[in-house]
């Protein structure tokens, strides 16, 4: 049987391991309190899982200061090529070496891709992993819909690794902290976002409209990109 000892050793490992592959957040959240809510979007086997392991990388302020001019495609070319397709695909690396790890140590491990649709009808992946962000301490839920962290506000993106080892729990949700601001609901194009505040026990499209948002997108150029939201949150904006 394992000892404490050994928890507490796996525990240090995973956190130097995230670090020194370029995660800038590692967190654990017991995925318990959710567990209904990740039934119904990923299935049983998703749901089986009694913790998640939430990495995340910073997307550079640089890049998503220069949103405001996503119309000239140098701009949203950057965008999307260094603030999301390279950082997804360093988020997936992450997860994969963490994943073994623990796989190795004897335990099971998911890791679940940083950025692919699942459904088409709800617009979702199979995992919210600003959920397990959430659950395990480094934000809280903004009226955008994204993780809002204390240190980059939403210019983090994410993944999760659900596992079955035995790793402490590293914080609890943060109340939040949005208060009466409403910039990225003023701002956004298509008006996708209500402005109503994150409550656990409604559904999504109570605060936001998906299909607005992807109409948009999809309605410009093949490089178009948006995310006004992340650029004008005040909690990390200059």
């Amino acid at each position: 049987m394992d000892s404490p000892e050994n928890f507490n050793k796996l525990d240090h490992d995973l956190r130097i391991i995230a670090h020194k592959k370029g995660a800038d957040f590692y967190g654990v959240a017991d995925l318990s309190p959710a567990h209904d809510f990740i039934r119904d979007q990923g299935g049983d086997e998703v749901a089986s899982y009694p913790l998640g392991i939430s990495l995340g990388i910073r997307i550079m302020d640089s890049i998503v200061d220069e949103l405001p001019h996503r119309k000239e495609r140098s701009v949203a070319v950057n965008y999307r090529h260094h603030g999301y397709q390279v950082i997804n695909r360093r988020l997936d690396f992450l997860a994969s070496c963490l994943g073994s790890y623990i796989q190795n140590a004897g335990y099971h491990a998911l890791p679940l891709p940083a950025s692919e649709r699942y459904d088409d009808e709800r617009i979702c992946a199979v995992f919210s992993h600003k959920l397990t962000a959430h659950l395990a301490g480094h934000g809280w839920i903004g009226k955008s819909c994204m993780l809002i962290t204390p240190e980059a506000g939403p210019r983090v993106r994410w993944i999760t690794i659900l596992t079955d080892a035995p790793l402490r729990v590293t914080g609890t949700p943060m109340d939040e902290k949005c208060g009466n601001c409403t910039e990225c609901v003023e701002i956004c194009p298509v008006s996708s976002f209500t402005g109503t505040s994150f409550q656990e026990d409604e559904p999504r499209k109570t605060r936001y409209d998906a299909r607005k948002c992807e109409k948009y997108l999809n309605e410009g150029e093949e490089w178009s990109v948006c995310g006004l939201c992340i650029y004008i949150c005040p909690h990390r904006r200059k």
